[in-house]
């Protein structure tokens, strides 16, 4: 019980980021035009405009992409905790055998798992070939701190699924070295998202599990502004080695596995 003030007081702090976070998805659709910073290729990576700078040219075009949901079927699938209804395939596979009866929790990668740069990083886990128009660049891959511990305890209590808007060339190969032990059931990238007011959005209605069973980690709004109701916010990270972020959410996470609706349980765990 030492630790106890430490705990409550980490708890607040992300009850106040929750429901921030939350508001942010609800009202402020406005953000959805200043995306979080990104490195230097944009196209390869989440976004294609950096918050700061002069405005970058826009990536080759991507394949078609759904355009994002009614209002009216968000609401319904929200309020009914049901799967919104499309006419092609879900994006997941069946539930294996081992995750029946489990929530699924979608993660994010960049800033939230890891930080990438094609600047040379002297202490980078990884470094990573990949070839851009022809040309090979390396990307230099910094884990944050405590991932490998959470993403472990992650793998027993859900199922989960790596969801990001980077593109596969990049983010497969970082996955590879990240989750040597294959806690991500399924990997989702850049052409699973829907392309929706200049960011690339992560409809969870199209994945193929009950949205009250359904949550999704993230460090931006932008990505689950079709679902906020489903997010476990997380700040970004970029290069702190003292980050103790995903350490201090593994307990509500502990908490959130044992939910029959995520919606009831994140609003406890809110305070509402």
């Amino acid at each position: 019980g030492g630790d106890c003030g430490g705990v409550l007081q980490r708890r607040k702090n992300w009850r106040a980021l929750l429901d921030t976070t939350c508001i942010i998805g609800q009202v402020s659709r406005s953000a959805l035009k200043q995306p979080r910073s990104c490195n230097i290729f944009k196209a390869l990576f989440c976004c294609f405009q950096a918050q700061d700078g002069p405005k970058q040219p826009s990536p080759p075009p991507l394949p078609p992409l759904l355009p994002p949901p009614s209002q009216q079927a968000l609401l319904d699938s929200q309020e009914n905790g049901t799967v919104v209804k499309q006419s092609e395939p879900s994006l997941l596979p069946e539930v294996k055998a081992q995750d029946q009866g489990k929530i699924c929790v979608v993660i994010d990668l960049d800033e939230t798992l890891v930080h990438s740069s094609f600047k040379p990083i002297s202490n980078a886990d990884f470094i990573v070939p990949v070839e851009i128009e022809g040309t090979t660049h390396q990307v230099y891959v910094l884990k944050r701190p405590y991932v490998d511990e959470f993403l472990q305890r992650m793998g027993e209590l859900f199922e989960c699924v790596l969801f990001t808007a980077s593109l596969a060339k990049y983010a497969d190969p970082v996955t590879d070295l990240l989750d040597q032990c294959g806690v991500f059931r399924a990997r989702l990238f850049r052409e699973s998202c829907v392309f929706h007011q200049g960011c690339y959005v992560k409809d969870l209605s199209r994945l193929g599990r009950d949205l009250h069973k359904t949550l999704i980690l993230d460090n931006s709004p932008a990505s689950y502004i079709f679902h906020p109701n489903n997010a476990v916010p997380v700040v970004s990270w970029f290069d702190d080695v003292e980050d103790a972020e995903l350490l201090n959410l593994l307990p509500v996470f502990e908490e959130l596995s044992q939910a029959d609706n995520v919606y009831t349980r994140l609003d406890q765990l809110r305070g509402h």
